[in-house]
């Protein structure tokens, strides 16, 4: 069986747990911070889990990761 080549694009920015959930970072947090509430900017921070409907496609494009 010919191998699955990973989306790089996607490696980069996704990342699987041990439970087979998919993580990524939170949006709008580059720029324009200064409009932002501290609050905002706060829960802004770390990770947070892929759409349901989303991870299987997300899945497909990291397949070994």
């Amino acid at each position: 069986m010919p191998k699955l080549k990973t989306h790089r694009g996607a490696a980069k920015r996704f990342e699987t747990t041990g439970t087979g959930k998919v993580r990524r970072g939170s949006a709008f947090k580059s720029h324009i911070l200064t409009t932002k509430t501290p609050k905002r900017r706060r829960d802004l921070r770390g990770t947070t889990s892929v759409d349901e409907a989303d991870i299987p496609r997300i899945k497909r494009m990291i397949p070994y990761k």
